[in-house]
């Protein structure tokens, strides 16, 4: 009988071995096909899908279970337009003015720059927002432990999700994104955290021609010798 305050877990039912590893064989390869598209359709995407998929990104650990995130769904094409009109203003001022050298030579293969259509043509623009601390009812401050890493994971379960319903994403990060406060309404004890574009991918969409560092040179195991 679970202890007060807990409950038993549940969980999927316990599986075969070549079972697990068709599994994990299976969301690699669903994985390997996802990329940030910068080219949408405006094809509709369902409220409904996407209510799933931010359910999924609720799942996501969190310091102490706080939850410090927020989310906010856009499709409403005028504030979209706003929202584009705002990132735009701080993406000239970025290539422009405020980035390195070096920083600009690094995206240059990604043929990025300052214009930012697809933020009007996709469907769906997913502000996440991350919250630093609660709000008491006195107006005090209530700390979060480790929002900024418990609003990564569940950006990344977020993006899993998406991919998996069939749909393209692109995470987009202007700097500064205060503006999404203000268009958004949130408040001021949130951060904006990344802006993602959601929705189907245009017909004629291409990625750059780029390659994932293997397996070899992204992670290392440490395991128990062999017995003899």
């Amino acid at each position: 009988m679970p202890r007060p305050g807990f409950v038993a877990l549940a969980f999927p039912p316990e599986r075969s071995d070549a079972e697990i590893a068709e599994r994990a064989r299976a969301i690699r390869e669903e994985l390997a096909l996802r990329r940030s598209v910068r080219s949408f359709s405006s094809r509709p995407v369902s409220r409904e899908v996407i209510e799933d998929c931010l359910r999924a990104a609720g799942t996501a650990p969190s310091g102490a279970n706080q939850q410090p995130w927020h989310f906010v769904a856009v499709s409403d094409p005028h504030v979209k337009r706003r929202i584009r009109q705002a990132a735009e203003a701080e993406e000239r001022e970025f290539y422009e003015r405020r980035a390195p050298d070096e920083w600009l030579a690094a995206l240059a293969p990604l043929g990025t720059n300052a214009d930012k259509p697809f933020l009007e043509i996709a469907p769906w623009l997913i502000a996440v927002f991350v919250q630093p601390f609660a709000l008491r009812p006195d107006g005090s401050h209530a700390k979060h432990y480790y929002a900024v890493e418990s609003v990564g994971l569940a950006t990344g379960l977020m993006l899993v999700a998406l991919h998996h319903a069939g749909l393209a994403t692109l995470t987009h990060t202007p700097s500064p994104m205060a503006f999404l406060n203000r268009v958004l309404g949130r408040p001021g004890h949130e951060r904006p955290f990344v802006l993602v574009v959601a929705g189907y991918p245009a017909h004629d969409a291409e990625v750059p021609d780029l390659r994932r560092k293997a397996l070899r040179d992204i992670a290392t195991f440490v395991e128990c010798a062999p017995t003899t």
